[in-house]
């Protein structure tokens, strides 16, 4: 009987533990018939809800790239219900005061919110309430000659113009502030300690339009304001004790699809400063980072070895099966017809534009120079939501190879597990 007892025991483990429908040998098989992924690291996790459906490397450390923004959401989602655009103070009929939440659209080139502008546009005199602490300009294992491109635009407590000017041919800059100066570079280039931008209209065509990062301040931020609302505009110290109000203006559609269609790095930047400041009073992407490891506590079985919000740190490493924990607690969060309209599809939508092949995937990309992912959800013909992750680290071959290999993969999984 004992002999019995035991032989049950053991069948039951290993059935367990080998139950996954798509096992390691078939995941391998597909990924060797994949010349392109010869060279490079490949890890595959997919899961339901409650059920573990393939794993290959699943427990490997990988660079995610802007998968990163998966985790900014994560956090932005279970903080707020709804994201504070301003807070202020009205002092008297002529005097107001008011002060950042890290809110990131104000005069945004992409998402401007007209709201938040037409509020700051009222004649009056405004108070800033200036911020108690800096925020470091760049993230940890950002790269250090990015300084010219919108992507690595700079972190700051108050953003206006997404800290970054827009170029168009024989126009002006926006915001026409800046010192612009002709000289031999190729079309826009801005000094590297200085707001001092440098362009040769040699190189630009009539449908050139450019955006580079400029040097934040808050004496800038106040200048610009001042500029654009043609407001007199003070510095004030923060007063704690103030009854501040809350300005919503309801645009968390539009920054969370500026996160996830767009993936842009500014806005998630942003978004994990918003974090910060509401949990703990003061703007820190490291405070910030801090606050959601120790709320999520053991959710996630491997460590989080997270640095910024956007990705662009190349110190950013996550495990796929990470990524399918996040994407879990993302799926409890909100509803299957929100994830739907705040994740891009396949080949309709954002990022995803990139994967015309995909068959109805809602996912995040997440690509840095030689590593490409793709993390997200699809829906099986039962009604199943199943999660997953492909993670391609450490490639030279063109991308466009990369992301057709996973374009087979992923079609693969979907055809195997309808």
């Amino acid at each position: 009987m004992g002999r019995m007892i035991k032989y049950v025991f053991t069948y039951l483990f290993f059935s367990c533990a080998f139950s996954q429908t798509i096992n390691e040998k078939k995941l391998k098989k597909w990924i060797d018939q994949i010349p392109v992924f010869d060279e490079c690291y490949v890890a595959i996790r997919v899961e339901g809800m409650n059920k573990i459906y393939a794993d290959y490397n699943g427990s490997k450390y990988m660079t995610p790239a802007s998968n990163t923004k998966l985790f900014t959401f994560l956090g932005a989602i279970q903080t707020f219900d709804s994201l504070p655009a301003l807070e202020y103070k009205i002092e008297n009929d002529t005097t107001v005061s008011f002060r950042s939440t890290g809110y990131p659209l104000l005069l945004h080139p992409f998402y401007s919110d007209s709201t938040l502008l037409n509020f700051l546009s009222q004649k009056k005199i405004w108070k800033y309430s200036k911020p108690k602490n800096r925020v470091k300009p760049y993230g940890p294992g950002w790269s250090w000659d990015d300084h010219n491109f919108y992507y690595a635009a700079e972190k700051s407590i108050f953003p206006i113009y997404g800290n970054s000017v827009k170029a168009i041919m024989g126009k002006k800059l926006v915001p026409d502030f800046f010192l612009e100066l002709d000289s031999s570079v190729n079309k826009l280039q801005r000094n590297k300690t200085e707001n001092k931008y440098y362009y040769n209209p040699d190189n630009w065509k009539v449908t050139d339009t450019i955006y580079s990062p400029f040097i934040t301040s808050d004496s800038l931020f106040v200048n610009l304001l001042s500029r654009v609302t043609k407001n007199n505009i003070i510095y004030n110290n923060q007063n704690d004790s103030l009854q501040w109000s809350v300005l919503y203006t309801n645009n968390e559609n539009k920054l969370y699809k500026a996160l996830l269609h767009d993936s842009d790095n500014g806005i998630a930047e942003s978004l994990l400063l918003m974090v910060s400041n509401r949990l703990s009073g003061r703007f820190s992407t490291v405070k910030a980072i801090e606050i959601l490891k120790n709320k999520w506590g053991d959710v996630f079985k491997d460590d989080l070895i997270w640095y910024d919000g956007s990705g662009i740190s190349r110190y950013n490493m996550f495990t796929p099966r990470t990524i399918i924990q996040v994407l879990k607690l993302i799926r409890k969060e909100i509803q299957w017809i929100e994830i739907k309209k705040l994740f891009p599809k396949s080949g309709e939508s954002g990022t995803l534009l990139d994967y015309p092949s995909l068959k109805n995937i809602y996912a995040k990309t997440g690509t840095l120079r030689n590593n490409c992912n793709l993390s997200g959800f699809f829906e099986n013909s039962k009604g199943k939501i199943i999660m997953f992750s492909v993670m391609v680290n450490h490639f030279n071959s063109p991308a466009v190879e990369i992301r057709n290999g996973i374009v087979e993969i992923v079609n693969k999984i979907q055809e195997k597990l309808e």
